[in-house]
């Protein structure tokens, strides 16, 4: 089969590797359909984080079922699924708390399972999903084709963005800022306004992402930074800083952005994938009462309910998505969101 294969910074190749079968019981393999390049695979990809040897990448795919092992007994053959981004047992004690994204056998697609067995990343014709009961949700039957760029959202940068919403306590009548216009960002947006805030700020100096952001709800764009941002935001809230602020990038600067647009008593979330030396200053959050919560986001939780809200057509978090293109021509899907030409590229095997 085909398969994504990063070698080193800005070196990413399509390579032919085996096709997976299935080794445990609780496997099931999944003939890719869709998947996609994430903010965070930029990481590697741009040197931040070193690859000390080639492997697969990518983590966000949906498909149908192509094989299952004799101890899966909620799926079969040629179900449609939506994978969240890790592997989850679904018994655990983190899983039975909601809390998949620190489940015991824990997995990363493009990595080992627990048991030392390779998994395929995403980004290629087939993957491996090692318990399988308690990873992938099924997409109820007939699927909608127009439906595939919100089904493959969910699989991570909807549910990280829901997740950062509710870590930061938005509900109905909250203000809200949003730091990061990624596709994370964006989703945090909608999330927000799914959850019944009334002001949402996004924060973005891009024209295309600023104008998604307006679509998903945002009420108001921050184009300011530092101190002039706060301003700013102080000026669109009557004299007051955010009740909640969604931070959905992981830089050190984007954290200081963060900390500094919420109110005293409010609640900031945290998404973003650290990098660049991000830290939380403990006397600021002590002295101003700011609860901070968040982290890798729990995606298998959170997969039904926002499901039902696309089957519904409530919520189409799907348009984050602004380029479409080949598996074979994913060279170039990393190059445009590197080069910020993308939002967030769509792969089609």
């Amino acid at each position: 089969m085909l398969a994504t294969i990063i070698h080193g910074e800005r070196d990413i190749r399509i390579e032919e590797r085996p096709e997976p079968v299935v080794i445990d019981a609780g496997d099931a393999v999944v003939r890719v359909v869709a998947a996609c390049v994430c903010g965070s695979d930029l990481w590697p990809y741009r040197g931040v984080r070193e690859t000390h040897a080639p492997h697969p990448i990518g983590h966000e795919f949906i498909g149908v079922v192509d094989s299952v092992g004799e101890g899966v007994s909620t799926l079969s053959v040629g179900d449609f699924v939506i994978s969240p981004f890790t592997s989850s047992d679904g018994t655990c004690s983190s899983c039975q708390h909601g809390m998949q994204s620190t489940c015991d056998h824990l997995a990363f697609f493009g990595g080992n399972d627990t048991n030392g067995q390779p998994l395929p990343g995403a980004q290629g014709e087939f993957v491996r999903v090692p318990y399988a009961d308690g990873t992938l949700v099924v997409v109820p039957s007939p699927v909608d084709e127009r439906l595939i760029p919100s089904f493959l959202a969910l699989s991570d940068v909807m549910s990280t963005g829901h997740h950062a919403a509710v870590c930061a306590g938005v509900g109905p009548d909250t203000t809200v800022v949003v730091v990061g216009d990624g596709a994370v960002g964006l989703s945090g947006v909608l999330a927000a306004r799914r959850l019944g805030a009334t002001r949402i700020i996004a924060m973005s100096r891009h024209p295309q992402r600023q104008a998604l952001a307006r679509e998903f709800g945002a009420t108001d764009i921050v184009e300011e930074r530092g101190r002039e941002a706060g301003k700013k935001i102080r000026e669109l809230l009557g004299g007051v800083l955010a009740d909640s602020v969604i931070e959905a990038v992981g830089t050190k600067e984007s954290m200081e952005q963060a900390i500094a647009s919420v109110r005293p008593g409010g609640r900031l979330g945290y998404v973003g994938v650290p990098a660049g030396g991000a830290q939380l200053p403990i006397q600021v959050l002590f002295d101003r009462n700011i609860t901070v919560s968040g982290g890798m986001a729990p995606a298998r939780a959170y997969i039904p309910e926002l499901l039902e809200d696309v089957l519904s057509g409530a919520i189409d978090p799907g348009r984050v998505f602004d380029l479409e293109l080949p598996l074979s021509e994913v060279a170039e899907a990393y190059a445009a969101m590197d080069e910020r030409r993308a939002i967030k590229v769509l792969l089609r095997p």
